[in-house]
C-alpha cells in the first residue's frame, strides 16, 4: 500500500455521521463577531527526519501527499508549507517545537509560563525536568548519569505501573551493549539511583518478586516542557 493511498478522500455518508448538524442561523463560532469568518486552517505535523525515515516516509513526500488529498477535496484552496528547524538536541516534543517555530499564540504563552516557573526557586523536593534530561533535588543538579536518568524517567513516565525488571533491561539497554545487565542486576542500578535521591529514595518503590514502580508523590514535581507529554509515552 502506497503512503498517499493511506490519504483517501472521505465518503459523504461518513461525513455526515461525524459531523452534527446545526441550525441554519447558528454562527460557525459564537465568540466570533459577525464581520469574521474563518479564512484557513494550520495543521501542525510533530515529526523529525528519522522517525519519518522509520515509517518509510520523508517530509517532503508527506507534504506532496496531502496537497494532493487537499487538492482532489477542495481545488480551490491554497497551501504553503514551512518547515521548523531547531538545534540538534534541544530536546522537547517534535509537535511543540513546531508551533513553537510558527508562532502559535499558545505554545508562545506556555514559554513564557515554564521560564516564570523556572526562575522560582525550589524551597525542597525532587524535580524531575523531562524535557531538560535533569533532575533537581532540594533546588540543587544532582549528579545523575545518563543511564540513570534514562531508568528514572521510565519509572516516571509510567507512573502507577509496576515495571518488570525485563523489562527495564530491554527497554533501557540494547542488545548489543558490552554492559547489559541480567534481570537482578538492574537492582544494582536501582540502588544507585537511590543513593543519589538521598532522603527521596523512596520515590521508586520496589514491588517484591516483580520489579519497580514510582507513585505520585507529594515531593516530586514532573517538568514535562513546553506543552503535555506525548500519550505515546505510556
Amino acid at each position: 500500500m502506497s503512503n498517499i493511498a493511506l490519504l483517501e478522500r472521505p465518503s459523504v455518508s461518513a461525513a455526515v455521521r461525524t459531523a452534527p448538524s446545526a441550525p441554519a442561523s447558528a454562527p460557525l463560532d459564537a465568540d466570533l463577531p459577525a464581520v469574521r469568518s474563518p479564512r484557513g486552517f494550520a495543521l501542525y505535523v510533530g515529526l523529525d527526519e528519522i522517525k519519518a525515515a522509520e515509517a518509510g516516509v520523508s517530509l517532503p513526500l508527506l507534504v506532496d501527499a496531502l496537497r494532493r488529498t487537499l487538492a482532489e477535496l477542495a481545488p480551490g484552496a491554497e497551501t504553503h508549507a514551512t518547515v521548523a528547524l531547531a538545534p540538534h538536541g534541544s530536546g522537547g516534543r517534535d509537535l511543540d517545537v513546531v508551533r513553537l517555530a510558527l508562532h502559535e499564540p499558545g505554545a508562545i504563552a506556555r514559554t513564557k509560563a515554564a521560564a516564570e516557573e523556572e526562575t522560582t526557586d525550589e524551597e525542597g523536593g525532587v524535580v524531575v525536568d523531562i524535557s531538560r534530561k535533569r533532575v533537581l533535588i532540594d533546588g540543587e543538579s544532582a549528579a545523575f548519569t545518563y543511564k540513570e536518568f534514562e531508568l528514572l524517567q521510565y519509572l516516571v513516565l509510567r507512573e502507577g505501573r509496576t515495571i518488570e525488571r525485563s523489562e527495564l533491561v530491554s527497554a533501557l539497554w540494547q542488545a548489543q551493549d558490552d554492559e547489559t545487565p541480567g534481570e537482578r542486576t538492574i537492582d544494582v542500578h536501582v540502588r544507585r539511583l537511590r543513593a543519589k535521591l538521598g532522603r527521596y529514595e523512596d520515590i521508586v518503590r520496589t514491588v517484591r518478586g516483580i520489579g519497580y514502580r514510582f507513585d505520585r508523590h507529594a515531593d516530586v514535581v514532573i517538568r514535562y516542557g513546553h506543552g503535555t507529554p506525548s500519550p505515546d509515552r505510556f
